[in-house]
């Protein structure tokens, strides 16, 4: 059985997420920590929007490793540093997850992260 996703008529959506995800009983649950811009050698992306690509691929390597992929993604947790991110979030995420159903979601804007030069960490929980 495949994870289910809710999204009841009478609540509005504001966006391309999910209003609940239900995991099947019997699956096998990923919890990823939350990932930020940084490259396979701990570089840590110059713009957002490299920062942002380079959280989701993070995530994908994780999935990977848990024999997932971004299609098993049923919660995600974003949290960026500045409103005027929210496109380039955006963007990068719809890159990983083009099409519905999508994965229930939040994402909140935060006055900082682990590092200050870190604009974007993104921590999801996959199921399969």
């Amino acid at each position: 059985m495949a994870n289910k996703f809710h999204n009841p008529s009478n609540v509005a959506l504001a966006g391309k997420y999910s209003l609940g995800g239900e995991v099947p009983a019997g699956s096998r649950v990923l919890y990823v920590s939350g990932q930020v811009g940084l490259d396979s050698k701990g570089k840590l992306g110059a713009t957002i929007e490299k920062q942002c690509e380079l959280a989701w691929k993070n995530i994908g390597q994780v999935l990977k490793a848990g024999g997932m992929t971004y299609r098993d993604i049923v919660k995600i947790n974003a949290y960026i540093t500045d409103p005027r991110y929210m496109p380039a979030y955006r963007e990068a995420r719809a890159r990983c997850l083009p099409d519905a159903p999508f994965p229930a979601s939040t994402l909140v804007i935060v006055s900082g992260l682990a590092e200050p030069d870190m604009k974007v960490e993104v921590e999801v929980v996959a199921a399969k």
